[in-house]
């Protein structure tokens, strides 16, 4: 081995070198494998899914509608989420999601930069807690009672009632799975000067999944006070859904309570024109009956969801989905759906999507999904 300039020192000075620079090696080298194993026990994954169709709605107050639009079946969107190994089991974990509209490039959310998912947290043995903008323990349930999924014209959305999918400010916990049951807790602080219950939510869920069944109890309870209103009661869900799987089909379920004001809104205010005004319920029951038919590459879901409105209005409503999916590839399928709602006693509930609310009483639409 040669060095510069190796002949203004002695041969005992080349060979102290040579172990120096025998050290640094070996040093680099373990620098370089420590950094490697560290990088291979975290990781950083880009998803998204990107879904669009045409869409045919009736019977709303201006008529029919056509129209390309997306975040038919599922909000389009680009997340990032990522894991680091802190070692002794425990790891930390990040989501942040994006909507956006994929037939204008608009973002969703009312223009938030991660409007969907914002959150940061850490994960062990005892459980994973984390901070930021999440789903509701009732939403999960809510989409878990819903073959649909919360899309598509036939969803759960357009009758049952969902006071909050996403908490802002919000602390949750989920504990380990015991025997198939586990739990979860959520708390979103409403950040409002001189009240600390104005806007607060509070929540949490029991759930059992083994085999082919999963079973969820969920409750979610809002506070709907503004600076200038203070209501008496909370906006509060509360929700038992299912799904029972067997080997050529699936059953979904769910039966929903909600008290107070808020606890079932409107996705549109007067979609019909009526003379008088639907009135919101306050006091309602819902229920969810859905089938899936999965037949290879094809898939057909169906549901029924019935709204009873327990208060003097009796603004009753019924709503029937049909839909087809058709599989190209593991990450992309073609889809078309419909769905035919009625409404009684003035009640105002219209057929929409994902992410739209709908104009009228009946929808149809068709569509390609893509998931990366």
């Amino acid at each position: 081995m040669s060095y510069p300039f190796s002949s203004q020192f002695s041969p005992s000075t080349r060979q102290s070198d040579t172990r120096t620079y025998a050290r640094q090696l070996a040093l680099g080298a373990a620098l370089l494998l420590s950094t490697h194993a560290a990088l291979a026990q975290s990781g950083v994954t880009i998803y998204g899914i990107v879904d669009t169709g045409f869409v045919h709605e009736a019977g709303g107050r201006n008529g029919s509608v056509n129209k390309i639009t997306g975040g038919i079946g599922s909000g389009s969107r680009l997340g990032f989420k990522g894991t680091e190994d802190l070692g002794g089991g425990m790891a930390a974990l990040f989501v942040l999601e994006s909507g956006f509209q994929s037939d204008t490039g608009a973002m969703g959310q009312g223009g938030l930069l991660f409007g969907r998912q914002s959150y940061v947290g850490l994960s062990g043995s005892q459980g994973t807690l984390t901070v930021g903008r999440q789903y509701t323990p009732h939403y999960t349930g809510f989409v878990l009672a819903d073959p649909f999924a919360a899309g598509f014209a036939g969803n759960a959305a357009n009758l049952a009632a969902n006071s909050g999918s996403r908490m802002d400010n919000t602390v949750k916990y989920v504990s380990p799975s015991f025997g198939g049951v586990s739990a979860e807790a959520v708390y979103g602080f409403g950040e409002n000067a001189g009240s600390n219950a104005m806007g607060r939510a509070w929540g949490g869920a029991l759930a059992y999944a083994n085999g082919g069944l999963s079973l969820r109890l969920a409750h979610h309870n809002r506070n709907m006070d503004t600076p200038t209103v203070q209501r008496s009661e909370n906006a509060k869900n509360t929700l038992l859904s299912g799904s029972y799987e067997l080997k050529v089909v699936k059953f979904n379920f769910g039966y929903g309570i909600n008290k107070g004001y808020g606890s079932s809104a409107l996705n549109n205010a007067n979609a019909y024109g009526l003379a008088v005004a639907p009135t919101p319920t306050t006091d309602s029951r819902d229920m969810i009956l859905g089938v899936t038919l999965p037949l290879g590459q094809h898939k057909l879901i169906a549901s029924y969801i019935r709204k009873d409105d327990r208060t003097r209005f009796n603004q009753d409503a019924s709503q029937l989905g049909l839909g087809y999916l058709y599989a190209l590839s593991r990450r992309t399928e073609l889809y078309t759906t419909v769905a035919r709602i009625w409404n009684q006693n003035g009640a105002g509930y219209t057929v929409g999507s994902a992410i739209e609310t709908g104009s009228g009483d009946m929808a149809w639409n068709a569509g390609i999904r893509h998931t990366f």
